[in-house]
């Protein structure tokens, strides 16, 4: 799974910004293995936000939401209920995406997430990558934020 090569200027992000967009890309080593490239929107806080997943044409995949009671996942007219956030990434993607873990990487500041490790260093280029190690299926997320 590849994102499109496309330079992206250097830029420091607000720190108070809680809003970013760009593209994502996910790969679970699972089997068999599971992939995402598409565009991201992720706005709000680790205790009430947003992140709506596109197509790489732009076409809304799903859009997961949560508060302290709890996420909810929309795709087309079918939405599902959890008390997990991460229940409700994994039932997407095949692993439990670190989005708490996200809004901190996108600021770019270190943030535990249950098994990821955050690689920072091109944070400044508007490029995040993490990798789960376990537990299993390991998995690849890279995020590239758009200006």
């Amino acid at each position: 799974m590849v994102l499109g090569g496309c330079a992206a200027p250097a830029r420091v992000m607000p720190a108070d910004d809680a809003r970013w967009s760009g593209r994502l890309a996910l790969q679970v080593e699972s089997e068999p293995p599971q992939s995402y490239a598409g565009g991201f929107e992720l706005q709000g806080s680790p205790d009430q936000g947003e992140l709506l997943l596109s197509s790489p044409l732009g076409q809304t995949l799903a859009v997961v939401r949560w508060n302290a009671e709890g996420a909810e996942l929309r795709q087309g007219e079918r939405s599902t209920r959890s008390a997990s956030l991460d229940e409700l990434t994994r039932t997407l993607t095949g692993t439990a995406m670190p989005v708490v873990a996200m809004f901190d990487w996108l600021r770019g500041r270190d943030a535990r997430a249950d098994g990821w490790e955050a690689d920072l260093s091109r944070h400044q280029e508007g490029r995040v990558q993490a990798r789960r190690v376990h537990p299993l299926p390991a998995a690849q997320l890279r995020l590239i934020v758009q200006p």
